[in-house]
This record gives structure tokens, sequence and C-alpha cells, in this order.
């Protein structure tokens, strides 16, 4: 029997969107695809008039929950899976997805699990800072003369892929994973450890950190997992004080 990704468990996240009609636009594009939940990181707070001159009426309730927070960690907090967008390639973001690709794995994560995707301001996209905290990436391709999308016309690609996407091999249950929150808790009790045993480079601790993000996300944590890792770093970190 085929599975769909479970549209209920997707959010859009919109990182200081620049333009009011850009937001209305991308609330329309949700509603086309079922999703019902729009975050916007840091900033400003869009007048619902304007947003709905390019929403038009059938999304006008979607524009009026839209959620307004100042921080990425704490709007990601409450979701187990990220997924960040980028148009730039290279070693400092590592692999990356197509959208029909990124679809596929979300039809079995979302199944029990809170899925946020992230996009970034219109002039230049999602920071490295905010990449770091994803699980996994997505680029659209596009002809090397011009690869800038509109942000609308990203979300709706990366949408339409999710809402048609169906796979047949889901497993029978698969356990929540560990939320952003639990994920990022762990990540600084890592650092401080490593921090304390002289691993890193006061200078630039982020070198080896990001290699560490990389190595974590290459399979999915549980709750469960997050527990155990920082259980260890506890452990160790009491060692060191009491030898």
């Amino acid at each position: 029997m085929e599975a769909s990704v479970k549209i209920e468990n997707i959010a859009i996240v919109l990182k200081g969107p620049k333009y009011a009609g850009n937001v209305g636009s991308v609330a329309r594009v949700a509603k086309n695809m079922g999703i019902d939940k729009i975050l916007v990181v840091g900033g400003r707070e869009m007048p619902p008039a304007e947003m709905k001159l390019t929403s038009t009426h059938f999304a006008a309730e979607l524009i009026d929950q839209i959620v307004y927070l100042n921080d990425m960690k704490e709007a990601l907090a409450g979701f187990e899976y990220l997924v960040g967008t980028t148009s730039r390639l290279g070693s400092v973001r590592g692999p990356v997805a197509s959208p029909r690709e990124m679809a596929v794995n979300l039809v079995d994560i979302s199944q029990h699990n809170r899925v946020a995707l992230l996009f970034g301001p219109e002039d230049r996209g999602l920071a490295n800072e905010d990449l770091r905290l994803c699980h996994g990436l997505v680029t659209i391709p596009t002809s090397a003369r011009l690869k800038s999308i509109n942000l609308s016309h990203a979300v709706m690609i990366l949408c339409y892929e999710i809402f048609t996407a169906q796979r047949n091999d889901l497993e029978a249950f698969t356990p929540r994973l560990a939320t952003a929150a639990e994920i990022e808790g762990m990540y600084e009790q890592i650092k401080a450890l490593l921090q304390k045993i002289g691993f890193l480079n006061p200078q630039n601790p982020e070198y080896w950190m990001l290699h560490i993000r990389r190595f974590f996300s290459r399979t999915r944590l549980f709750s469960k997992d997050v527990k155990i890792i920082r259980g260890v770093c506890r452990q160790l970190d009491w060692r060191l004080d009491n030898k």
C-alpha cells in the first residue's frame, strides 16, 4: 500500500522575508498544497491587508494565523526534522537533495514527526548558521544563467513534490525523532565537554562542531539516542572533575 507525506505535520518557516506580497503568495501556495502553518522568524510583522492582495481570499485565514518569532532556535524547537533550502553549493554546506528526493524521504519521516521547511530572505537566502541546524538540505536545479528563484516559486516547487510524493516501503513503526531543541541541547553539551578537554580550537570552535553536526545528521537521531549521548557526556564530565 502506497503512503503519502502526512501534510498536517509540515510547516513553512520564512526567515526575514522582505515583502508582504511574497508572504501572501507563500500563503496561497501553502493553501494549494494543504499546509496550514506558516512561521515568520526575524522579520517585521507584515500588514495583513498587503499580504492578502496576493494570497487571495482563499488563504486569508492562513494569513491571520501566521506566527511571528524573533529567534530561529525558538521557532524550530518543537520540530523533529528540519529541511533547509539553499541555492549555493559547496563543502561548507555538505550534501544536498533535490526537492523530489527530499519529498520521498519525508513520506516516512512525516508519519510521526513534525517537519519544518526553511526558506531564507529573498536577497540572500538562509545563512550558514541556519543551515547548520538542519537535518537535510534541498536545492532546486536551475539554469546557470539565473539561479535565484522567487520565494513563493521555491516554496511551490518543494511543496508540490511533497504533496505528490508516495512510497510503499514504510517501516511498520518509527519512533519519534529527537526535537530540534533536544538536538541543540546535545550539541551544546558535546561542545562544552570538548572545550573542557582542549579538543576544540578556542579561536574557531565551530570548525569541528560543524563536522560533528554532519556526522550525526547522516543518521536519524531518536529522542532516546540523544538521552544516551547526553548521559555519556555527563558521565565523562563527572570523571574529569573527580579523577
